[in-house]
């Protein structure tokens, strides 16, 4: 769905006239492409003073990624991202220096530039002070990101203790948040929980050897995973109900996968996704519960019909296929789970009780299925998409739609493949120590933000 209105502000006489009455500019956003740079311009390693060690292994992991990295700023420089490193800070009083400096870089970043903090969780075992300067970094990050332009993001990898900037998934999330590939992600802070994961061999192709299922794949968000799962190396096998067969076919055929018409609501839907799998593939690795429905009434109003059509889809066979892939003893070569949320499930949303409490059950339901995976290096995660342009948000009424687009820091929809670059990530090996956690694509929607 196209956004109209981006494209007349970045374009001829609209543009200027949109600039001198001071209308919203949303930027167009850089996607990833197939050989472009990780970042567009030289990244700036900040630290404070104490972070200096973890700055120095970060800047020579990113030079081992053939970044052009500078600890300090010249004048004249235009930089591609800023990364700050906090992870040993002790008190707020030792965020002014580095945070400033950053801001003094603000006005020289490149369009689509990223700037990413790396820091760590406050937990309630953190002395009072320690914990106020870490838990300062989320509300830093989330207001610096409000305040970037250009299609520019602001992203934070937070670390669990015990956690190095060197293991696999903190140079994950990190390499994923410098790259074109998170373009509507931001605002956000993922926690990095253990050690676990590996670095892929190969960075453009992280999923090769893997086998992944994709449910709702017919169309839309479920079509652009499947499509970016094979892009990044994965046999992919798209599931959807019957009635979508044609379009089924036409993204399995796309990827070079299998396609499979099977209702999730199905008594018996992971052991038919299970045996597929290993008889066509020998393994199931990567499983992607996308299959969701609407049917959105005010509570006042809402049926028990369509209460129950929406819990039955969007939860309740995600926990009925997880658990015969648990007991198969079968799903245990690294797994990943990662389910589609919702930010009506974090914020809730009108019209939605049925819809917001099976996507905030997701929210619940990774949290706890994530420590049933790590015994196999495993995990589970969760992806809560905003407004991505689709089918079904074209039939939104104008207005609303139009709302619901510029109601982000990045002030426009996302796409399809936002969600994918995502779910593409968690499914990763390099997402292996991010445990039960939910990434939101969003644009840094300014509700539940």
């Amino acid at each position: 769905m196209t956004d109209t209105y981006l494209n007349l502000v970045n374009s001829g006489f609209t543009k200027k006239m949109a600039k001198q009455l001071g209308l919203p500019r949303p930027a167009p956003l850089v996607r990833f492409q197939a050989g472009q740079p990780l970042v567009r311009g030289p990244v700036l390693v900040l630290a404070a003073a104490s972070s200096g060690t973890d700055a120095d292994a970060v800047g020579k992991q990113l030079l081992g990624w053939g970044l052009d990295v500078r600890r300090h700023a010249s004048a004249g420089d235009t930089f591609g991202a800023v990364v700050l490193v906090l992870t040993a800070i002790a008190h707020p009083d030792e965020l002014a220096e580095p945070v400033l400096a950053t801001g003094a870089t603000l006005r020289s970043l490149a369009r689509g530039a990223r700037v990413v903090t790396l820091s760590r969780v406050a937990t309630a075992d953190d002395a009072p002070a320690v914990a106020a300067a870490r838990h300062g970094v989320d509300g830093l990050l989330r207001s610096l990101a409000k305040e970037l332009r250009g299609g520019a993001t602001g992203n934070g990898v937070q670390l669990a203790d015990g956690v190095g900037v060197d293991a696999p998934s903190a140079l994950g999330a990190l390499r994923f948040f410098l790259s074109a590939r998170s373009a509507y992600v931001d605002g956000q802070l993922l926690t990095v929980d253990t050690t676990a994961g590996t670095l892929p061999e190969d960075w453009d192709r992280p999923l090769a050897g893997r086998v992944a299922v994709v449910t709702g794949a017919a169309r839309g968000i479920g079509a652009a995973i499947a499509e970016t799962l094979a892009r990044d190396g994965a046999t992919v096998i798209a599931v959807d109900v019957p009635a979508a067969g044609e379009a089924l076919a036409k993204v399995a055929n796309k990827i070079r996968g299998t396609a499979l018409q099977l209702d999730v609501t199905a008594p018996d839907a992971g052991d038919r996704l299970l045996e597929l799998a290993l008889r066509r593939y020998g393994s199931l690795d990567i499983v992607v519960h996308n299959a969701g429905i609407l049917r959105d009434k005010l509570l006042v109003n809402m049926t028990p019909e369509k209460w129950a059509a929406v819990i039955a889809v969007n939860i309740a066979a995600q926990l009925r296929i997880n658990e015969q892939l648990l007991v198969s003893g079968e799903f245990t070569r690294a797994p990943r789970i990662v389910s589609l949320a919702s930010t009506s499930g974090i914020a809730g949303n009108r019209g939605q009780t049925n819809y917001g409490a099976s996507k905030s059950g997701v929210i619940g339901m990774v949290r706890a299925t994530a420590p049933l995976l790590t015994a196999f290096g495993g995990t589970a995660n969760a992806v809560a998409p905003g407004f991505i342009e689709t089918d079904m948000t074209a039939k939104i009424p104008f207005a609303s739609r139009e709302i619901a687009r510029r109601a982000s820091s990045l002030q426009q929809g996302g796409q399809p493949v936002d969600v994918a670059e995502a779910v593409a990530f968690l499914a990763s090996p390099q997402a292996g120590g991010v445990v039960g956690r939910v990434l939101r694509v969003c644009g840094q929607n300014l509700v539940g933000a």
